[in-house]
């Protein structure tokens, strides 16, 4: 390159031949080139030859050269009218704060295991417990009978209305020389002592040693049994099966009876009687008379309510958390009823069966769950005219599984897949992948069987569900319950179906 400048009268032909260049090269390449030519043209008219090259190019290099060049053009005066930036017109459209994610993709579905024969007419519903979502449905909103699922419900009643530490007292009051009545509050557990299905119960023979304490050497001709704490007319519901009774899961629900009116104390299956509150009475006066209370032997029994308030004896059953640890895992009807009712009259209501819907249904609202439509005929679930639907069992389930208000004394009690209560022998062969991870209160009644409780899926994700069974055999049922959940469990949030 000549460090010479060009004559004035060469540029005009130098000029002219570029130009000529340059269309030629538009018209081979006429889009990407027609800027660099424009400024090709301008540069040679104010006598830049060597800047026509670098004005030519398509554009910079990320490499040494170009480097090089744009801190030669950044050295130069800033001789040129700057371009004016744009004012950015003003987007008026409202956005919003945060843009969330798309939903999980949700594919596992338990559809053909809720579809299986041994489920009868099924009703079934799951939620995540988290976020409240629904992840399967099949009839779930239509309330239906429950078994002993209900045992839940009459557990959150009790926590809620009476609180874990709350103990049920049986009495025994004076009401003259020789005229002493024995007073039942509800508390089956009380025993005659020695073997029974309730450990650590209260026995009639510590109520008997602090009668002997109060009178002394005064004679007890009569015994007055009061059971009075509620009405008994409605103390058998007709829908229960008589055999509920006489082969023994059942008694009559008085407010006085003593282990459970069993016959045999220690077994939890034991046929009862059609009058509990006169075997008390007699098994009252046994217990007075080991006591050495004078003439207790020979006491006339009456059943009446009583005339005094001068209390002389008081035993107490253990607290509600415990009763209701016993209740749960092994199903006890018998718990369950008197629980129902004791809530009933700790409430303000009269302790009967037809006031159990309202009460239950204040208690378990104070959950935050809505019982609006739920229909409850007993405590224990063994009436087929018990009316609540698998969504709210689930939804009641969601604050039992945090332990809310108290429900971790029901979340601590429900039996566990393959390992406790009458779960314990459940979920086997296929099934067993979910043992340990399904807390669950089991039902069974003859026209239905049931499962209600929570869920630790495989995911990690915790579950909520309740599955009915209407109609179909116990034999066929169970498997199909089992595995219509292990299905669940596997599925976890990926859960959907209908």
């Amino acid at each position: 390159m000549s460090d010479q400048q060009p004559s004035p009268q060469s540029v005009p032909d130098r000029v002219r031949a570029t130009v000529a260049a340059l269309r030629a090269s538009v018209a081979r390449r006429p889009v990407p080139w027609i800027a660099g030519a424009l400024a090709g043209v301008l540069v040679l008219g104010s006598g830049g030859a060597v800047a026509v090259a670098s004005a030519t190019m398509p554009g910079d290099r990320t490499d040494g050269r170009s480097t090089a060049a744009a801190g030669a053009r950044a050295t130069r005066p800033a001789s040129a009218t700057p371009t004016p930036t744009p004012t950015p017109t003003a987007d008026t459209r409202a956005l919003p704060a945060t843009v969330g994610g798309p939903d999980p993709l949700r594919t596992c579905t338990i559809d053909a295991e809720a579809s299986a024969p041994g489920l009868g007419a099924f009703e079934g519903y799951v939620m995540n417990a988290a976020t409240g979502q629904v992840l399967f449905s099949r009839k779930g909103d239509q309330p239906a009978q429950t078994g002993s699922v209900m045992k839940t419900l009459t557990t959150a009643t009790a926590l809620s209305v009476l609180g874990g530490d709350h103990r049920i007292p049986t009495t025994v009051t004076k009401e003259s020389d020789g005229t002493i009545a024995i007073v039942g509050h509800g508390d089956a557990t009380l025993s005659v002592g020695g073997g029974t299905v309730y450990p650590g119960a209260p026995t009639l023979a510590q109520l008997a040693q602090q009668v002997k304490a109060s009178l002394g050497d005064a004679p007890v001709s009569t015994i007055v049994t009061d059971d009075t704490y509620w009405n008994d007319s409605d103390a058998w519901d007709p829908t229960w099966p008589v055999s509920e009774r006489t082969i023994g899961y059942q008694p009559e629900v008085t407010a006085l009876m003593v282990d459970g009116d069993r016959a045999n104390p220690a077994a939890a299956t034991s046929p009862r009687s059609t009058d509990p509150v006169g075997r008390a009475g007699a098994a009252f006066r046994t217990a007075l008379a080991n006591a050495g209370v004078v003439g207790a032997g020979n006491a006339q029994i009456v059943q009446r309510a009583t005339t005094s308030s001068d209390t002389i004896a008081t035993v107490s059953s253990q607290p509600v958390s415990t009763l209701v640890g016993q209740m749960i895992p092994n199903s006890d009807n018998t718990l369950a009823e008197m629980l129902a009712r004791v809530s009933s009259k700790e409430s303000g209501s009269d302790g009967s069966a037809a006031s159990l819907t309202g009460v239950y249904q204040k208690a378990l609202a104070s959950y935050g769950v809505d019982p609006a439509g739920i229909v409850i005929k007993d405590g224990s679930g063994e009436s087929a005219s018990n009316a609540v639907s698998p969504d709210f069992v689930a939804h009641l389930m969601v604050q039992v599984a945090a332990g809310s208000k108290g429900l971790g004394t029901l979340a601590q009690s429900l039996p566990v897949a393959g390992q406790s209560g009458t779960l314990a022998s459940r979920f086997t062969g296929a099934n067993a992948v979910a043992r340990g991870k399904v807390h669950a209160k089991t039902g069974w009644i003859d026209s239905a069987n049931t499962l209600g409780g929570y869920i630790d899926a495989a995911d990690g994700t915790r579950l909520t569900f309740a599955f009915y069974a209407i109609g179909s055999s116990r034999a066929a049922a169970l498997p199909a319950l089992d595995a219509v959940t292990t299905a669940a469990f596997r599925c976890g949030g990926q859960l959907t179906g209908s």
